[in-house]
């Protein structure tokens, strides 16, 4: 170190410094991989949605638990209704953003949208089962609360 300058060992070591922590933000900041969709239970949503948008909310509920076997399409009318009654005041569909994908196993899968209409968003959750060959919509869930979820996630809680 005698012969080194006292100002170029402080720029050296201040370089280095810099690109240690350069390469650990990048590192962290990376985008998440999103992942792969799921054969056939994509088209299901699609479908559902293109037909919530152009024929309604009933069409849309029985078209998709035909998937279902097990489903009276007359079991679905409570759902139908409270949903259309939701659209009443939210004014019109206007498209649809996915918010979570998850896979527990190679035979359930959960989806989760944010349907954007005019006035609010509300959130749609598919869960759907394989047991064998094919995709079959094994729960539907709607609410409004995404709004009141995001802002909660906002407080701070005092945990780590």
């Amino acid at each position: 170190m005698k012969n080194f300058p006292r100002n170029a060992f402080k720029t050296f070591v201040l370089v280095l410094f810099t690109c240690i922590l350069g390469n650990t933000a990048s590192a962290q900041t990376a985008p998440a991989k999103a992942p792969a969709s799921v054969v056939g239970v994509t088209s299901i949503i699609d479908k559902f949605f293109k037909s919530y948008e152009n024929d309604g909310t009933s069409k849309a509920v029985i078209e998709i638990f035909k998937t279902n076997p097990l489903v009276d399409p007359s079991s679905l009318t409570k759902l139908i209704a409270k949903i259309d009654t939701t659209r009443g005041y939210i004014g019109p569909y206007v498209g649809k953003e996915l918010l979570v994908q998850r896979k527990a196993t190679n035979s359930l899968v959960l989806y989760s949208y944010l349907a954007k209409h005019q006035n609010q968003p509300i959130r749609f959750t598919f869960m759907f089962y394989k047991a064998k060959n094919d995709w079959a919509i094994y729960r539907l869930y709607f609410d409004d609360q995404i709004d009141n979820e995001l802002e909660e996630s906002a407080k701070v809680t005092g945990k780590p």
